[in-house]
């Protein structure tokens, strides 16, 4: 990716996942967002290319489409995507150029870290004062995987990016939206409370041999409300399904 970036001439840098297929416009409706000589960086929405394949997939269709249409959506009304995602991401050129060799060195805890580019390149580009914005009309499609151990394999992966660079988006948010601050916050504390609430929940189980249905049944509330919205802004039903998430 530095490589090709380095050798590249244009205005534009288009990164696409080898997996990706993209919508015929895409490139129209992304570059035309970045006329904006503000905008560093710019996502489309992404959708799986093999939904119909498991129930698995199926599920990581909706994931993309809320990580989208609601994470990204609301963050770009600040400016501030803080995840321009790697399938589908236009960047400007000379902001490119001139943090490649941050992007090119990074490290995490003394060693280097060339996982999660896509994150970290992102908040790099804000960091460098440039905004980062999602292009809804302009859709990918990408292959995601079809059964549990490859998904849990790239949500580690993905976690560890979110983490690592969570460190790096706290410089930023003395100068952005407090809703970018709480949405930050809540991205990393909330599944340190779920963890938590599993783990009291066992125990409870473990020392008095009751169950724990109070923790059960808020869990099932906020995750049935959520689904529940969502399904209501697609139109869709299916998002009743993404119920199922939670349990993953």
């Amino acid at each position: 990716q530095i490589a090709a970036i380095r050798r590249s001439c244009g205005d534009l840098v288009l990164n696409v996942d080898s997996d990706t297929i993209l919508a015929p416009d895409v490139i129209t409706r992304l570059a035309l967002k970045m006329q904006d000589q503000a905008v560093g960086a710019a996502m489309g929405q992404l959708a799986a290319s093999n939904r119909s394949e498991t129930w698995l997939t199926r599920l990581i269709d909706m994931e993309y489409w809320l990580a989208c249409n609601e994470e990204r959506a609301a963050q770009a009304r600040f400016g501030a995507v803080m995840c321009c995602c790697g399938p589908c991401a236009m960047y400007r050129r000379s902001a490119l150029v001139s943090l490649l060799d941050q992007y090119e060195t990074q490290r995490f805890r003394g060693k280097p870290s060339d996982f999660g580019e896509d994150r970290h390149l992102t908040i790099l580009m804000l960091k460098a004062g440039f905004r980062t914005e999602y292009v809804p009309e302009a859709v990918a499609a990408t292959v995601v995987p079809n059964s549990m151990g490859p998904y849990l394999r790239q949500q580690l992966r993905w976690a560890r990016s979110t983490f690592r660079d969570t460190l790096l988006a706290f410089q930023l948010l003395r100068g952005l939206n407090i809703y970018l601050t709480l949405d930050v916050i809540g991205q990393n504390i909330g599944p340190l409370l779920l963890s938590l609430s599993i783990l009291a929940g066992l125990a409870q189980l473990v020392t008095t041999g009751t169950a724990p249905w109070t923790a059960c049944l808020m869990i099932a509330a906020m995750t049935i409300v959520r689904c529940s919205v969502a399904a209501f802004r697609a139109r869709q039903l299916r998002f009743l399904g993404f119920s199922l998430h939670t349990l993953i």
